[in-house]
Formats: structure tokens, sequence, C-alpha cells
């Protein structure tokens, strides 16, 4: 079922990509899809950690959550940016990753890196070493929202 459903990802994305409709366009871009799931499965990286299907009915409300933390975020460091004290205060910090698997904490990681003002810099086992542009943005992250969105996204307790 995971070979299928990577094809079928491959190909929709080959079709949003290409722009051409044509019958023997569409014929190439299928088999190509299909060649490289092929080329996957023979890899053996067609897995739960390679191809995550199971964490796309959980994306349908992680990701809004993270676009708007994306908006939130830019908002403040323009705020930040445009004041003519340019009041930053940047800190390291270190926060552990509650997530059991290595999606779970790269997609953590990636959800830091993706917000505005703040960069992960780091990642040694659970502990992730971040970077803010100011002290708030560090203080929420050790505060734990986000690490507790990720792992409901994964599908943690």
């Amino acid at each position: 079922m995971r070979m299928i459903s990577l094809a079928a990802f491959l190909f929709a994305f080959w079709l949003a990509l290409s722009g051409h409709y044509t019958p023997g366009m569409i014929a190439v871009g299928a088999g190509c899809a299909i060649l490289v799931a092929l080329a996957a499965w023979r890899m053996r990286v067609v897995d739960a950690e390679g191809h995550p299907v199971h964490l796309l009915g959980r994306a349908v409300t992680y990701f809004p959550w993270l676009a708007i933390e994306i908006a939130k975020s830019a908002w403040a460091v323009t705020r930040v940016i445009l004041n003519p004290r340019l009041p930053i205060s940047p800190t390291m910090t270190t926060v552990k990753a509650s997530q059991r698997s290595a999606v779970g904490r790269a997609v953590y990681a990636n959800s830091i890196t993706l917000t505005p003002g703040t960069i992960t810099v780091a990642v040694d086992g659970d502990l992730l070493t971040i970077h803010a542009l100011v002290r708030d943005g560090a203080l929420d992250l050790e505060a734990g929202a986000m690490d507790r969105r990720v792992r409901d996204f994964e599908g943690g307790a």
C-alpha cells in the first residue's frame, strides 16, 4: 500500500510541476513515478520513516497551526527589525524533544527553523540546541507548546 501511495504522490507532484497534460507526457510521468517508487522499494526506503503516509490525517490540523505560528513569528520579527532601537537579545537555549521517532524529531527541529527568529543549530539525540533572535522566542520554545503539537502530530501520548 505504501508503494502505491508513493507512486501516486510522485506522479501528482510531477503533474503539478510539469504543466504538460498531453497523453504522452502523462504516460511518461506515470512511468517515471513508478520507476522511482520501485527504486525506492529496492533501496528499502519505502517505510514508515521514508514515506510517512500515516501522518497525513494529522497534517490537516498541524500544518495550518504551523502556518499561523510562522505568520505570528514573522510579525514579531518584523516589529523588532523596524524598531529604531532594534531590541534584539540573541539567545542560545537547549530544549528536550519528546518525540519518539527520528521523523518526529526532524519535524520538530524543522518547525523551529521554519519559524522566523529561531533556528535549530544542533540535534544531539533528543536535545535540540536553538538560537533565538529575542529571548521571548527562546522562552516560548522552552514552554513546550510546539513540542506538544509535534508529539501529537507524530501520534505520541
